[in-house]
């Protein structure tokens, strides 16, 4: 698979270019989605910057957090800004940065979060492609007719049958954006859509992990992804629930007051 694309003097990277394109299909799925909801695109703006700045620094705190033993061996790595990316790090770093954000702008942080995440995966589901690419994320050895051979990747072990993670992973996260969109057109109660994120990404990447076979550090048997999509599964039910149970109190409240103006 190649990666690298020649424009002369100008080389171009398809992995840069996908997170690029899903940085950017992310902010134009939002934009439109907040105008629909007469919601404060000037907030979104900021959001954007968050998850992008906040994003990148979590992205690269959690992979050096999970490659310590390496680290020691070969400190360099700490300024290799080119490689070395966890997702989970970009996603905890993006939201805890737009949390600061909107509670200075005195905004609903969770109303914004519905808003953004459907867009989230979707980026996710672009920044897979580029994955695929580059040969990073890859999966076990197989023998399954569905598979890909590396030729010239930095990262893949080359010339092998290996399962096309990075494929599955695209699909499922682009699947996840839609869905999570069609249920947001439902009108579902404040912080349903977000909790709906948490609940099938950490589902689906749990699983996804089974079939990788690159270094993501480890927790016993468990990778260090799968450790974490464990805590945002059972944050995810605990947001649909606390949600739903918010949502009851609101009607109760707003057919009281119906009553009493009645009366």
């Amino acid at each position: 698979m190649i990666n690298t694309i020649h424009l002369g003097p100008l080389t171009l990277h398809i992995y840069g270019i996908m997170t690029a394109l899903g940085y950017l299909s992310a902010f134009i799925i939002s934009e439109i989605r907040a105008k629909k909801k007469g919601m404060d695109r000037d907030i979104l703006y900021g959001i954007f910057w968050c998850a992008v700045l906040g994003g990148s620094l979590g992205s690269k705190l959690l992979y050096y957090l999970v490659s310590i033993p390496d680290i020691i061996k070969n400190p360099s790595i700490l300024w290799d800004f080119q490689n070395g990316w966890v997702v989970y790090g970009g996603i905890i770093g993006g939201v805890l940065t737009s949390y600061v954000y909107c509670r200075l702008k005195k905004a609903d942080f969770v109303s914004y979060l519905d808003l953004v995440l459907p867009a989230v995966a979707f980026a996710q589901g672009c920044g897979r492609i580029g994955c695929f690419f580059a040969g990073c994320c890859y999966g076990r050895e197989t023998d399954f007719p569905l598979h890909i051979v590396y030729w010239q990747s930095e990262y893949a072990p080359n010339g092998v049958k290996l399962i096309p993670t990075q494929i599955y992973s695209s699909i499922g996260d682009f699947a996840i954006a839609f869905v999570l969109m069609a249920y947001a057109k439902r009108a579902p109660k404040r912080g349903k859509v977000a909790a709906g994120y948490c609940i099938l990404y950490s589902i689906g990447r749990f699983v996804i992990e089974i079939l990788r076979n690159d270094y993501r550090g480890a927790v016993g048997f468990l990778s260090t992804s799968q450790i974490i999509s464990i805590f945002i599964l059972l944050l995810g039910i605990a947001m649909y629930i606390r949600a739903g149970k918010a949502g009851e109190q609101d009607a109760v409240q707003e057919e009281a007051g119906t009553e009493n103006d009645i009366h």
